[in-house]
């Protein structure tokens, strides 16, 4: 492939760049899923899982929180109890309520 670099402007040498630096970076990816690949295959066909040889655990995927409170109001707005109370339930609290009062 032979390109006169002279020849371009800025602009199609900053795209020729670009482009250059997409294909390397899709390049190395694509190396290391089959190098990746390969060693799963071989760390089987020993009997293993990559995993246990490199004592590296798969991240643990959590499910979404159930909902256990819905705001009277509209009761598709809803809260599973975890992180910051949202407002309705506040002032639900605030006017003498009771959690199990909004229980989904």
């Amino acid at each position: 492939m032979n390109l006169d670099l002279n020849s371009l402007s800025l602009k199609e040498l900053k795209d020729l760049q670009s482009q250059v630096a997409k294909a390397i970076s899709g390049y190395e990816d694509r190396r290391k899923r089959e190098a990746l690949a390969e060693l799963e295959e071989k760390a089987k066909a020993m009997g293993f899982s990559l995993a246990e040889l490199t004592g590296v655990t798969a991240g643990r995927k959590r499910s979404p929180s159930v909902a256990k409170y819905a705001n009277p109001a509209n009761a598709a707005d809803t809260w599973s109890g975890r992180g910051r109370k949202p407002r309705w339930f506040s002032e639900a609290m605030a006017k003498g309520k009771k959690p199990e009062d909004l229980a989904v």
